[in-house]
């Protein structure tokens, strides 16, 4: 485990939330890779900080899925689990369709949402964002920004958490140039059916999107895993 010290605070409550940021954060950056196996006293020595804070942000990753605990083995983070993903997508497709439905419907001059996604997406190709991260909060802002302009706000906020849980592995849709690309046309595409009011070509296209991405994803991964190139 590399060495990633962290400022500390007077507040043991801040140092907790700290490491706990930094622990997710390198999970998704693949700097603690699914299926490494650690001990408390070795993130301890590479964060620098003290063991308490660093078990009070393992117990909550453990409690959202991101690690595992075992008296004898230690702490594990935990291996990717590809049905559980699809299953996860499964979700998010059911919520955006609704919600895209719901935007067909609604009054577009009057939507704040709506007219953010217009300024960041339909743009020329020398506009496309080429950093993969910043494009993966992107996109990911893209379709909760969908589903909160539905107006719904429970589903905008399962839709976020469910997101979020993707998050691991859906930022490296865009470590191929090609699908960049693609995302930016196809959610330029769902955008202008949305705006046209199309509702059944809408639903199709969200679909048709979030399935590829996952699909990619899924081979992606599963690419960086059998040759142990991840970032």
């Amino acid at each position: 485990m590399k060495e990633t010290k962290i400022k500390t605070t007077k507040s043991s409550d801040n140092l907790s939330e700290l490491v706990y940021q930094r622990i997710k954060n390198d999970i998704f950056d693949f700097k603690l890779m699914p299926g490494e196996r650690f001990t408390e006293s070795e993130v301890a020595k590479a964060y620098d900080v003290s063991r308490t804070p660093i078990r009070q942000a393992l117990y909550r990753l453990q409690q959202e899925g991101y690690v595992d605990v075992s008296f004898r083995s230690g702490w594990q983070i935990r291996p990717l689990n590809f049905r559980y993903y699809e299953e996860l997508y499964d979700v998010r497709i059911v919520l955006e369709k609704d919600s895209i439905r719901k935007l067909c419907q609604m009054d577009h001059q009057k939507s704040v949402e709506l007219s953010v996604l217009k300024d960041l997406w339909l743009v020329e190709s020398h506009q496309y964002l080429k950093d993969i991260k910043q494009l993966s909060q992107q996109d990911e802002d893209f379709h909760c920004a969908l589903v909160r302009a539905s107006g719904n706000n429970e589903m905008a906020r399962i839709h976020r958490d469910l997101s979020e849980r993707i998050r691991i592995i859906r930022r490296l849709d865009f470590s191929k140039d090609y699908r960049v690309e693609a995302t930016y046309q196809e959610h330029q595409k769902i955008l202008g059916y949305i705006f046209n009011r199309k509702v059944d070509e809408a639903i199709q296209a969200i679909e048709a999107h979030i399935m590829q991405s996952r699909d990619e994803v899924k081979k992606i991964t599963l690419q960086m895993l059998d040759s142990s190139q991840f970032y």
